[in-house]
């Protein structure tokens, strides 16, 4: 089939999708799903910073010593990004490997629009709760408030 689930973000791939299958056999899932996570949390951060991403900075900072599975690692987390944040990674610049995330979620209408103290509290549990997730349903309080001084949300 060679579906490596990579042709819907523009990454060009290196290795045949057999190839990164043999790579992933020589990987724990547990080390892969890491990486996944890792990748989920640093492509969040980066956009709520409003910072388009570079394929180099995810190579350097995220997936480092696993770019033999670097096409199944972007996989799952571009599928992780559609399925828990309705977002999804669009290359913007092909020649410099820039990259955003887009909302596929509807657009509110009328009423909708209307935001309060609720919907604040409603979309930061929210980005709690999806860390807490990203991390195997299980953080320490530490990892939440350093992730939330990464989105600049102070206590308070």
């Amino acid at each position: 089939q060679g579906d490596d689930g990579d042709e819907d973000f523009g990454f060009s791939l290196t290795p045949s999708y057999s190839q990164v299958q043999r790579n992933l056999q020589r990987r724990s899932q547990d080390q892969v799903n890491q990486k996944v996570s890792e990748l989920v949390q640093f492509l969040l951060v980066k956009d709520q910073k409003k910072i388009p991403i570079r394929r180099a900075d995810i190579l350097k900072k995220v997936i480092r010593e696993y770019k033999d599975v670097y096409s199944e690692i972007i996989g799952r987390a571009g599928r992780t990004l559609q399925q828990v944040f309705g977002l999804q990674l669009v290359e913007i610049d092909p020649k410099h490997h820039l990259y955003i995330l887009t909302s596929n979620l509807p657009r509110a209408k009328g009423e909708n629009l209307h935001r309060d103290n609720q919907t604040a509290k409603l979309g930061l549990l929210m980005v709690i709760l999806s860390f807490i997730f990203m991390k195997g349903n299980s953080a320490k309080d530490g990892a939440v408030w350093e992730f939330l001084r990464r989105l600049r949300i102070q206590p308070g």
